[in-house]
């Protein structure tokens, strides 16, 4: 951070040290994760009072630009809301990259045929945001999932609905539970709504019951959970966890539930929903891992005040999603051939899932993916492990971005890819990488 002595002169207040912070992000002079001094220092740097300094990081903090831990200090949040340069996680040459998250190319349909066969429509001013019969197909799928479908709205991907679902109920200060570990980008975007995160531990079957009712004891306003596919961890809500869940939510009825089925039928394991009849609650589900990463369209389930809110807001701004990419999902979906590849990714992502975790249990370590495309593995060293494995030829996601405060360090491997000679190979290596002494740091 010696680069902040360049402000010596040209700070001259909160605002400018905010802006400078800002800027040194967007050009990449500042990384995701790194650690700023103590205020004190920071103050002497720049030539302001300790106060303004602790009132410009103060206004970061709000907006999720940094991140403030005790005993831990002040660092660049994860994912901070300012556009710029951000280094991906470097890949030396010829290691695999099982850090992404991505779907396996290879279980995608191809888009070309599609197109091809689509007559793509020309959409004016002041026609329906929504294709009819999109709708249609999207109310029979979420029909079939128990989940009640009379209002429905599209919208640019998950993120794009979790973030219109809140705008539409919570204010900056509000408190969220979340999975912990959870989803990195949530994170990243609740913080920079000025949402304050209230973390609830996880195990195989999902959000733990117990530590729900705590939070929303704590005076928590939303719960957002994710059923099955859990990211990183795997986790998939079963029956008697759901029942858990919706006797804790009985109690709390004022509270916003969503429900973030990201994956859907690709997860592999059945759907048990957790909204019952709420007042104020939300499903959203995509279509990025099925049908492509690059579709950003998902379908948002809601009771009629949430639906009509989130449609409202996005009529004042882009209006719609594009009509071609409705279309284009709609003919995906009308197709039994990309029907039936979507159902063998479903099995496949299972297989090598399930094939790592045997091959990890094999060797002696102990992991989670109960669903979905990602495994997650204990560590006791973060660090000391992704750079061991790295050396190995392997490049897994750090776990400090999907951890809040409590959840026990790990990694996580996404599985979508990985063949089964590469399963029992990246295990042997990564029993290897934890043995005692191996990760013992020198000098």
């Amino acid at each position: 951070m010696s680069g902040l002595k360049q402000y010596r002169i040209g700070v001259g207040s909160a605002a400018e040290l905010v802006a400078h912070i800002e800027a040194d992000i967007a050009s990449g002079a500042l990384s995701a994760g790194e650690r700023l001094p103590s205020v004190r220092r920071l103050a002497g740097e720049v030539g302001l009072s300790p106060a303004t300094v602790a009132s410009a990081l103060a206004e970061l903090r709000r907006r999720g630009v940094v991140l403030s831990e005790p005993r831990r200090g002040t660092r660049i949040g994860t994912g901070p809301p300012i556009g710029g340069a951000r280094p991906p996680l470097p890949v030396p040459a010829g290691a695999r990259d099982l850090s992404l998250g991505n779907p396996d190319p290879a279980l995608l349909p191809d888009l070309k045929l599609t197109l091809a066969d689509s007559e793509l429509p020309v959409r004016l001013y002041g026609q329906a945001p929504i294709d009819g019969e999109l709708l249609e197909f999207a109310r029979r799928q979420m029909d079939a999932d128990a989940i009640p479908s009379e209002h429905l709205c599209v919208l640019s991907g998950t993120m794009d609905a979790i973030e219109r679902v809140l705008q539409a109920h919570l204010r900056p200060g509000d408190r969220v539970a979340v999975e912990d570990p959870g989803y990195a980008a949530l994170y990243d975007l609740l913080r920079a709504q000025g949402l304050a995160l209230e973390p609830v531990a996880v195990d195989d079957h999902g959000m733990r019951a117990e530590g729900l009712e705590r939070a929303l004891r704590r005076g928590t306003h939303a719960v957002i959970v994710t059923p099955r596919g859990q990211n990183p961890f795997g986790a998939a809500i079963d029956a008697t966890r759901a029942r858990e869940l919706g006797r804790v939510l009985v109690g709390f009825p004022d509270a916003l539930v969503i429900e973030d089925d990201h994956l859907g039928a690709l997860a592999g394991v059945p759907l048990h929903p957790l909204i019952g009849d709420r007042e104020r609650w939300a499903v959203t589900r995509s279509v990025a891992k099925a049908l492509g990463p690059d579709l950003r369209l998902a379908v948002l389930a809601g009771d009629a005040t949430t639906v009509a809110r989130v449609r409202g807001r996005q009529q004042c701004g882009p209006g719609w999603v594009s009509h071609v990419l409705q279309t284009l999902v709609l003919g995906l979906w009308r197709d039994p051939a990309v029907t039936a590849l979507v159902a063998r990714a479903a099995d496949t992502y299972t297989h090598r899932r399930e094939r790592l975790l045997a091959s990890l249990a094999a060797n002696g370590i102990d992991a989670h993916g109960a669903s979905g495309l990602n495994v997650w593995i204990p560590v006791a060293d973060e660090a000391a492990a992704i750079g061991a494995l790295m050396q190995r030829g392997w490049v897994l996601a750090p776990g400090a971005p999907y951890r809040v405060a409590a959840a026990q360090p790990g990694v996580r491997v996404t599985t979508a890819a990985l063949s089964e000679h590469e399963a029992e190979q990246l295990a042997t290596d990564i029993a290897a990488a934890l043995t005692p002494g191996v990760l013992s740091r020198s000098g």
